[in-house]
């Protein structure tokens, strides 16, 4: 699959406010939108207003996604340029090997837990677990992969080049994270492995050709795995240290942890030849 610089020389190079203020502007738009829903359904908590308007910015980028790559990249084919529209075949493929790929992780992480004496197993799996499990795998899988590594990473790379746009790409995915809210030095942490994250989601995405679903399988499984995993199937003790564990306390988010750090530079270091490869750029 050919760089987005290659497929349009020159005249394809978005400009700059837009690229900054294009997703901002959707999420402002689904805050307001969803503002009524709380006089209409007075028993919604705040935070459920506020994923009411999550998802209905989410429903203005994926109407308004392609306008734009057909208008700004003057791309004719915007949803296989975005990753989406590959053979059924290729999306089953790439998908469930990114889903393999985070069950390894976070069994990595489990036996490392379970051996350092820093949790217990539970096995305790519902129905309703499951379904959230579930909802964050789609949701979260699909919407921030089609946001920064199929949008963002694509604009970037009509920006400053593909050289620079992996590692940008993967800064920025960091840092619209909450990773300050932790303290001090796990907050570094933890900035630390969203960039570990961003890179190794960018680094499938080439794996696969250019295909988005596997960098999808991969981030949505590692978020709804994680889930079922400390409310569920671990107990992970209190006393369990951050640098190893990671932080977050009652929610604790291992890519914040020396084992998360290890395991995802362990795929970095399996993925390393698609580092400096144009093969399914954005």
């Amino acid at each position: 699959m050919e760089s987005p610089a290659a497929a349009a020389p020159g005249s394809a190079r978005p400009n700059g406010w837009g690229t900054l203020l294009y997703v901002p502007l959707l999420y402002g738009a689904g805050w307001l939108l969803s503002r009524p829903l709380a006089l209409v359904a007075p028993g919604w908590r705040s935070d459920q207003v506020d994923l009411a308007g999550l998802a209905i910015a989410l429903v203005l980028l994926l109407v308004s996604l392609p306008l734009r790559l057909r208008r700004v990249w003057q791309e004719p084919h915007p949803w296989q340029r975005l990753g989406l529209a590959v053979p059924l075949s290729a999306a089953l493929r790439s998908g469930l090997r990114g889903l393999l790929k985070a069950l390894v992780l976070l069994l990595l992480v489990a036996v490392a837990l379970l051996l350092g004496g820093q949790a217990r197993w539970l096995g305790e799996l519902n129905g309703a677990l499951l379904l959230n499990g579930l909802l964050l795998l789609a949701g979260v899988g699909f919407a921030e992969e089609l946001l920064f590594r199929g949008w963002l990473w694509g604009e970037l790379d009509l920006q400053v080049g593909a050289r620079r746009a992996l590692g940008l790409q993967a800064l920025i995915f960091a840092l619209l994270h909450p990773w300050y809210r932790a303290p001090g030095l796990e907050a570094i942490g933890l900035l630390g492995g969203l960039i570990l994250l961003g890179l190794v989601l960018a680094l499938q995405r080439r794996a696969d050709g250019g295909s988005l679903w596997g960098a999808i399988g991969l981030h949505g499984g590692l978020v709804g795995g994680w889930f079922l995993v400390q409310k569920g199937l671990l107990q992970i003790s209190p006393a369990a240290p951050a640098w190893w564990v990671g932080p977050g306390g009652a929610d604790i988010n291992p890519i914040g942890g020396l084992i998360g750090w290890i395991s995802l530079t362990a795929l970095l270091w399996v993925r390393r030849r698609w580092w400096n490869s144009a093969n399914g750029s954005p």
